[in-house]
């Protein structure tokens, strides 16, 4: 059984990759590549004690969409079957409504897409608990708890110095440490960053009438875009792209007062909602962050460190998914007298990702952008746009099928 493993008892830990992160995404690669025949060592911060397994732990207010990459990706490694499936909601549909007195519409659902289920909804801590379950048994896998202070790269190695004076030597790291990423700062990589000046406002709420597995958006125009996520049951999640000023306002709101305003988008298909857990409301900004390389010498990037995008698609973590089978894929495809830290390895790597790395990036910018504006003429098009493109079924099938990972 793998314990997480303090630095201080040990010198130097050998590895041939070190990867920096404690989300989804490294643990995720952390196993992946374990299961590949590679030595991992995962290293992550001190860990709070875990708090007791209650009879009812409530909804995460934090959940993700995940595709069909994903899927597959956990599947392979044994973590989908592990998962509280009863706290997993598949999704068989999704409904856009534009904004505005003509709002255009667009829905996509299973059916259309040939496939049972577009995408799957579930928690963090759902799928958290299911990863360190699995890296408990993990062979080739060693948890070491730190933080790291230091990175040095020769023509052989790449050492992450810990700041007990320890350290880890790997011929790869392998940063996963999210959007403000020290693996990506060492690395002297440069970075486009611009502020949505939004926050996501996260709740959980039942619905007095059944969701049927559909996924609802409304772009609002002046007030963001509001997205009712399904959970098990008549139940759903919020997730409020809301400019600031009224992110600032929703906050000191309780999840009641919240609900009375989502009765205006929701109460025609899901009625009444009535809060979860009444205390539970969270929010996080909204940034997009590109860096210039995802790969150094040495080094690869994966996850939020990689990229962060606006969660309007809800593919954030997808894109993260798909780094880390792309990443175990090169690697191991690699030719025999290549290394794991071979920098045309690494570049084949980068190469494979960066289309659909910068597709999700130009699309959900670009319709960050188009429907922040709050100007009529730009209201008229942006709706026909979404009307235009429900009656277009081939090309409706294209990107339900790039959205699934398939």
């Amino acid at each position: 059984m793998n314990k997480p493993t303090s630095p201080a008892a040990l010198r130097v830990i050998d590895s041939e990759i070190c990867i920096v992160g404690n989300g989804a995404i490294a643990k995720t690669a952390a196993l992946g590549l374990a299961q590949a025949g590679l030595s991992v060592t995962l290293l992550g911060p001190p860990m709070p004690a875990p708090a007791p397994a209650a009879a009812d732990q409530g909804w995460d207010a934090r959940v993700y969409a995940l595709n069909h990459t994903a899927h597959h990706l956990l599947s392979s490694l044994k973590v989908w079957d592990a998962l509280d499936h009863a706290r997993v909601a598949p999704v068989d549909a999704m409904i856009i409504h534009g904004d505005g007195p003509h709002a255009g519409g667009l829905a996509f659902d299973a059916y259309g897409a040939h496939t049972n289920t577009l995408t799957w909804i579930l928690e963090d801590r759902n799928l958290n608990q299911a990863l360190d379950a699995a890296l408990r048994f993990a062979q080739n896998v060693k948890l070491v708890t730190g933080r790291a202070t230091g990175l040095l790269r020769d023509d052989s190695h790449a050492t992450v110095h810990l700041d007990d004076g320890n350290s880890i030597r790997a011929a790869l790291v392998v940063g996963a440490d999210g959007a403000q990423s020290w693996v990506r700062g060492q690395c002297d990589i440069g970075l486009d960053y611009r502020s949505y000046n939004q926050r996501a406002v996260v709740s959980n709420f039942a619905c007095a009438l059944p969701h049927h597995g559909a996924a609802y958006q409304w772009f609002t125009g002046a007030e963001g875009i509001v997205a009712l996520l399904p959970l098990p049951g008549n139940q759903v999640s919020l997730v409020w792209s809301a400019p600031e000023q009224l992110a600032d306002t929703l906050r000191t709101e309780s999840a009641q007062q919240i609900a009375e305003r989502l009765a205006v988008f929701a109460q025609e298909k899901l009625g009444a909602l009535t809060p979860l857990q009444p205390e539970l409301v969270r929010d996080f900004p909204l940034r997009l962050i590109r860096p210039h390389a995802m790969t150094s010498a040495r080094v690869a990037l994966i996850g939020d460190a990689a990229h962060v995008v606006h969660p309007l698609a809800g593919h954030g973590m997808n894109l993260g998914f798909g780094d880390v089978a792309q990443l175990i894929k090169t690697l191991s495809e690699r030719e025999p007298q290549r290394g794991i830290g071979d920098q045309r390895v690494l570049a084949r790597y980068e190469r494979a990702r960066k289309e659909d790395v910068l597709l999700m990036q130009v699309t959900t910018d670009g319709l960050a952008r188009l429907f922040e504006t709050d100007i009529e003429p730009l209201r008229v098009v942006r709706n026909f746009g979404l009307n235009l493109l429900d009656k277009l079924p081939v090309l409706k099938r294209r990107l339900i099928s790039h959205a699934m990972g398939k």
